[in-house]
């Protein structure tokens, strides 16, 4: 069995491959204070939970863009497993062709993302990451990687709004049935967080395409806010939550 996992500033998403075959995926909080034997024991806990022997683990890949947990959350792998993680940085190959102005800086988590879509998807393609910081990835048709957006992601915009607003209350998103305004407050910030994303995601692709000079054959939505922003865009978005575990995966057996 392979053990990947994506330390992402609020959440780290873990998969298990059985052969080719993604077995289980469960999700851990992102806490900076949380020791080598804390995660270890709620790795632990999640193999239980999950019915899987973590002993049975024989590979294990790693990226992060948080340094300081990396760290402790290596040490419980090897803890629990044996086995010394491969951890995604300068040096690790991946095969993607970065086209920016320091490859080095390029985060973790894009490059597995743009990893994964490439071996699922048809090119050119945009990703885009609807987690901590809303990111949308730019894929050429020979599958460089060309660039990225980032802006703030829609928990930090939620807490800014609330926390900068005395008589604005933080409320919780629901795009069940998101009207284009709302008639209270809730449902108006709401609208406006929802829709407002999502408009902002269907005009950054517009305008990514122009630069192109062509129109995209896949844009792919991945991260946690995915579900409650894709079904408000109009553009045709699929959902892949577990593309940057498959990501890994490929780079793992890449460096094989």
């Amino acid at each position: 069995m392979l053990f990947v996992a994506d330390i992402g500033n609020t959440n780290i998403n873990i998969g298990i491959f059985d052969v080719d075959r993604l077995s289980c995926v469960a999700r851990l909080s992102s806490d900076h204070s949380k020791t080598g034997d804390q995660f270890a024991l709620e790795l632990k806990g999640i193999s239980e939970l999950k019915g899987f022997n973590i002993c049975d683990v024989k590979g294990a890949v790693i990226s992060s863009v948080v340094p300081e947990i990396t760290s402790a959350f290596r040490s419980a792998v090897i803890e629990l497993t044996g086995v010394e993680p491969l951890i995604l940085g300068p040096g690790v190959k991946s095969g993607l062709h970065i086209k920016i102005d320091n490859p080095a800086q390029l985060g973790a988590d894009l490059v597995a993302g743009a990893v994964g879509a490439i071996e699922k998807y048809k090119l050119p393609c945009l990703i885009i990451d609807l987690g901590t910081a809303t990111k949308i990835s730019v894929i050429d048709k020979n599958g460089a990687f060309l660039g990225c957006t980032i802006s703030a992601g829609i928990g930090i915009s939620l807490k800014a709004l609330s926390g900068s607003a005395s008589l604005l209350p933080a409320v919780e998103l629901s795009a069940k049935d998101c009207p284009a305004f709302g008639t209270n407050t809730v449902a108006s910030i709401q609208a406006g967080t929802i829709l407002g994303t999502a408009a902002m995601i269907d005009g950054l692709c517009d305008r990514i395409e122009e630069k192109l000079g062509e129109k995209v054959n896949s844009v792919v939505a991945t991260g946690g806010f995915a579900d409650s922003i894709v079904k408000c865009c109009k553009r045709d978005i699929i959902k892949s939550p577990d593309l940057l575990l498959y990501g890994l995966r490929s780079i793992y057996l890449r460096n094989q």
